[in-house]
């Protein structure tokens, strides 16, 4: 059950962090990433790992971007 969770959470999180690549607005990421890291957290807690993998991508991405931002843009 969590793990379904955890995918619902990563699909809603999803379209933001992609929504964020465009440029200036990388700072909406700092907004979107406690979604992942509660999908991360329900992931990492239930018995699949679909779920957990999702999510650590979505963190991947929105991280690696506000990298290439500086933190901001």
């Amino acid at each position: 059950m969590l793990n379904l969770v955890s995918l619902a959470i990563g699909a809603v999180s999803i379209i933001p962090v992609l929504f964020a690549l465009l440029p200036f607005l990388g700072w909406a990421n700092w907004l979107i990433l406690p979604l992942p890291v509660l999908g991360l957290i329900l992931g990492a807690l239930s018995s699949g790992t679909a779920g957990r993998n999702l999510n650590i991508v979505i963190l991947i991405v929105a991280i690696g971007r506000l990298m290439l931002g500086g933190g901001l843009f």
